[in-house]
């Protein structure tokens, strides 16, 4: 039997308005729609419809959080710029992310992408980890512009580097020249990205890395940091060369 949409008019109505600690009883109703809309199309496409004129001005920031909430488990590229459109605001940036980052598509990433150019230095992090997440080999150029950003930034995009882990990844990190905290984050990556080599059995990639990482440690560690990496370069050198060892 298909759902009854006049039965969500009411629960959308007082969703506008809900807040923190209010009564949620109503929103049960929209939660059984988005339950049924993953084998409905038709509903899916009416309740995307719902909660997208939700996500603009005069709503409250709770209800917006569960609108994106419901958008991350049924979202389509239909609900992607009403979520676009939060990603610069600090208030609801996060949640728009948490939606984009699972709902399927390019136009999620694209959007993510977008903002990553516009926001401020306090946003792009999580832009950064969002499109990480989503393993973007297209955003690597972008990361790699961001290795030299100010520290925060230069050492999430680091990060980002090492998850995304492909060979355009390993050759901008390995071109980067940070300094401070993100230094510290290149070689990190740097490490994460020839362990991922290593498990997808290119031992030669691994090992061209682990070797240059070994090489620029001093002989002699002076810091417990320096002896761990030069002792994670070693064993991963070993296991690059050796292939009796489990990646």
């Amino acid at each position: 039997m298909p759902f009854d949409t006049t039965t969500l008019d009411a629960p959308f109505a007082a969703l506008k308005s809900f807040d923190w600690g209010g009564d949620a009883a109503p929103f049960k109703t929209i939660d059984d729609a988005v339950v049924a809309a993953h084998a409905d199309a038709t509903l899916r496409a009416d309740l995307e419809k719902r909660f997208a004129a939700l996500l603009g001005t005069g709503t409250s920031r709770a209800a917006k959080e569960y609108v994106c909430r419901k958008l991350s488990l049924i979202g389509t590229a239909a609900s992607v710029p009403a979520l676009a459109a939060l990603l610069g605001d600090k208030d609801n940036s996060h949640m728009a992310r948490f939606a984009l980052e699972r709902i399927d598509g390019p136009e999620p990433v694209d959007a993510l992408r977008k903002a990553l150019g516009e926001v401020g230095s306090d946003l792009k992090v999580g832009m950064i980890a969002s499109l990480a997440s989503r393993r973007d080999a297209a955003s690597v150029p972008l990361f790699a512009a961001l290795l030299t950003s100010d520290p925060m930034v230069a050492t999430a995009a680091a990060q980002a580097l090492g998850r995304i882990a492909s060979p355009a990844a390993a050759a901008a990190l390995a071109a980067a020249r940070p300094k401070g905290p993100a230094a510290d984050a290149v070689i990190d990556a740097r490490l994460a990205c020839a362990d991922a080599f290593l498990a997808a059995g290119d031992r030669p990639a691994a090992k061209a890395i682990f070797e240059a990482i070994a090489a620029a440690v001093a002989t002699a560690p002076h810091t417990h940091r320096e002896r761990a990496i030069r002792m994670a370069a070693q064993s991963g050198l070993f296991a690059a060369v050796d292939d009796t060892v489990a990646p």
